[in-house]
């Protein structure tokens, strides 16, 4: 009896792994995981100046993410993270609507 026990025990266990596995897995592939993503799958960063703004955009190779770092000379930091879906900030020192898309694509519109 104890032997059909240990033996549900690790059939259990091993479906418990194989369910945890793959919802990482589907999370991780849809972005929502940004913290698991190592620094070296990141992408070079590209500098661009968009108005009185300037920014700096990098995109992961493993998944659909974005990162975005604008800066309103020492007055004002915006950081935008699209880690699976479309994000959007505002700034304050100049009023600017900014989007970032996980692809990497960054729109400076003022209202």
């Amino acid at each position: 009896m104890p032997l059909n026990r240990h033996r549900a025990t690790a059939w259990s266990l091993g479906l418990l792994a194989m369910a945890v596995l793959a919802l990482t897995g589907l999370l991780f592939h849809q972005g929502r995981t940004p913290a698991l993503y190592p620094e070296r799958s990141w992408g070079p960063w590209r500098s661009e100046t968009m108005g009185v703004w300037s920014t700096h955009v990098r995109t992961n190779s493993w998944a659909h993410a974005a990162q975005a770092r604008i800066h309103y000379g020492k007055a004002e930091d915006i950081h935008l993270d699209a880690y699976g879906e479309t994000v959007r900030d505002t700034g304050r020192m100049s009023p600017t609507d900014f989007t970032l898309t996980p692809d990497g694509g960054l729109t400076a519109r003022q209202p």
